[in-house]
């Protein structure tokens, strides 16, 4: 068995290492599993390069011009010849059990996809995460619709599922991995490992939350991709399209209530433009 990780990456030269030797710390004595460790640059211009030559010469090494994170972790699933891909963004931390504890859920619940529970540090130090946040298994897709209810550090994913329901929307600046997780939580369901298995690290200034005002505005547009989606394998049912639906409507009208009250003319007529195609008024 090979797993691919695919680390997307760009200007964290000194946080790097960590998620890297994280990697390499895995316990894995027990399982035939080899790991193919790929390091997606995305445009980096600190010693980025130089490390991974000098310290982590063993991990395929990719650069591209500074596309961001969906284009580096797509060129990472390119890449990758695991049939088995897990994600590590560069500033995060797989404890040594991370892998281990997945592969035996995989194996005994007969699943495609894996994801853990999470410690949350924010400016060193730990934080609780509010009930919204809550993990789970199963049939996750209603818990999806809100927000991000999967982290991508965490998660273990077939190949077979990417084949199925695509890769990362390149043309999404943020809310890229809610996109993708909603259209795999549509279709499959979701295995959960409740012991705590990545460390999430926070508080830095170039994470995408802090980069971009009003995720929603990025939600909505993944919902509604969602509701219009043509390919045959990849409809929503009756319940999930009324789900999708509600939640969409609920989020366009608090982002259509805050562009009115900040007079954001052009956002006031994106919300406007979507509640006509949902013909609902305004």
């Amino acid at each position: 068995m090979k797993i691919s990780v695919i680390v997307p990456t760009f200007n964290r030269a000194d946080l790097l290492p960590r998620a890297l030797d994280s990697i390499r710390s895995q316990e894995l004595s027990e399982f035939n599993v080899e790991l193919e460790v790929i390091v997606v640059d995305d445009g980096s211009t600190d010693t980025t390069e130089h490390l991974i030559e000098q310290c982590y010469s063993d991990v395929c090494y990719v650069k591209q011009a500074q596309k961001g994170v969906s284009a580096a972790r797509n060129l990472g699933l390119e890449q990758a010849t695991g049939e088995w891909v897990a994600l590590l963004d560069s500033d995060d931390e797989w404890l040594p059990h991370k892998l281990a504890a997945q592969l035996r859920r995989l194996e005994d619940q007969r699943l495609k996809i894996c994801h853990t529970e999470e410690i949350w540090v924010r400016n060193g130090v730990r934080v609780n995460q509010m009930n919204k946040h809550q993990k789970s298994g199963g049939d996750v897709f209603e818990r999806c619709l809100p927000l991000c209810a999967m982290s991508p550090s965490s998660i273990l994913i077939h190949q077979d599922v990417f084949d199925h329901v695509g890769v990362f929307d390149e043309a999404l600046p943020a809310c890229e991995d809610y996109d993708l997780w909603l259209r795999m939580a549509a279709h499959y369901s979701v295995a959960f490992i409740e012991q705590p298995s990545i460390i999430k690290y926070g508080g830095h200034h170039d994470q995408l939350s802090r980069a971009f005002w009003g995720m929603d505005r990025f939600r909505v547009t993944a919902l509604e991709k969602l509701l219009t989606q043509r390919t045959v394998s990849l409809q929503l049912s009756s319940e999930q399209y009324n789900q999708t639906r509600n939640v969409l409507i609920k989020k366009n009208r608090i982002l259509l209530n805050g562009a009115k009250k900040h007079q954001n003319n052009e956002l006031i007529s994106a919300c406007e433009a979507r509640l006509a195609r949902l013909n609902l008024p305004h």
